[in-house]
C-alpha cells in the first residue's frame, strides 16, 4: 500500500526538498503540496491523502485551524505536524485538534519518513522526552475548556497502559514493563483508544493528561527537570 502525502508549508524550497525524501520512499507519494492551511484541507480531501504534513505558521488558515478542520471533515486522514521548536505554544493545542504528532524541522530525512509511517499507522511518535516537555507545557496551561476525559470506561489494566503511553513508551516497552506480550500490549492499547474514542496514541496522551492519570511530581531542589512523569 502506498502512503498518500500532503505537504503542507509556506516555503517552496521547503516543501520541494521534503518532496524529494518523500518520492524517494518506496513506499509513499506525495499527492500534493500547500502554500496555506485551506490548500492543505481541500488537497487531502480531493487527493484523498493518508498523511498531511503540516507547518503550524501559514498564511489564510494556520496549521493549527487546518489540522482542527482536517480532523472534523476526514477522520482518516493523519496529521503530522512539523514545528521549528520541539515543543512551541501551539503543539499541544494541535494535538488536542486532533494531530497525530509532530516532528522538528531540522529532523533528519529518514526521521521524516519514518514519522510518515508511524503516523499513518497509528504508532508511538513521540518521545519520552518530547512527552514530558509536552506535559510540562500542559500544566501551565491556562486555557484547559475541554471536559476531561472519562477514565471510568477503563479497566485498571488500560488505565495503566494509557499511564504508560502517556510518559512515551512504545507497546513493546509497555509489555516488557507489564510482563505480558507485546499483542497483549498492543490489544490493551487498542481497546483504550475503542474507549475513548481516541484517534491514536497521541490522542490517548492527552486524554490522559487531561483527566490528570498523569502528573509531573512537584520541582525539588536540584531536581532534574527531565524527571520521568508519575502516575496516579
Amino acid at each position: 500500500m502506498t502512503i498518500r502525502v500532503v505537504l503542507a508549508d509556506d516555503q517552496p524550497l521547503v516543501r520541494g526538498g521534503f518532496a524529494v525524501f518523500v518520492n524517494a520512499a518506496p513506499d509513499m507519494t506525495v499527492v500534493g503540496e500547500a502554500g496555506d492551511g485551506q490548500r492543505a484541507v481541500d488537497l487531502a480531501r480531493s487527493e484523498r491523502a493518508d498523511v498531511v504534513v503540516m507547518d503550524i505558521r501559514m498564511p489564510t488558515l494556520d496549521g493549527l485551524a487546518a489540522t482542527r478542520r482536517l480532523t472534523a471533515e476526514l477522520p482518516d486522514v493523519r496529521v503530522l505536524i512539523l514545528t521549528t521548536f520541539e515543543v512551541d505554544e501551539y503543539v499541544f493545542r494541535a494535538l488536542r485538534a486532533g494531530a497525530s504528532g509532530f516532528l522538528g524541522k531540522n529532523a533528519e530525512p529518514d526521521e521524516l519518513i519514518d514519522a510518515i509511517r508511524l503516523v499513518h499507522r497509528g504508532d508511538q511518535l513521540l518521545s519520552p522526552a518530547a512527552t514530558r516537555a509536552l506535559v510540562g507545557r500542559f500544566l501551565s496551561w491556562p486555557d484547559r475548556d475541554r471536559p476531561a476525559a472519562d477514565l471510568a470506561v477503563l479497566t485498571g489494566r488500560e488505565r495503566e497502559v494509557v499511564a504508560l503511553v502517556a510518559t512515551g513508551l512504545s507497546n513493546d516497552e509497555i509489555a516488557r514493563h507489564l510482563v505480558v506480550s507485546p499483542h497483549t500490549a498492543k490489544t490493551h492499547v487498542n481497546r483504550s483508544m475503542a474507549k475513548l474514542g481516541a484517534r491514536d496514541r497521541a490522542q490517548l496522551v492527552i486524554a490522559a493528561y487531561e483527566s490528570g492519570l498523569v502528573v509531573r511530581p512537584a520541582p525539588q531542589t536540584g531536581a532534574d527537570p527531565g524527571d520521568p512523569l508519575s502516575a496516579r
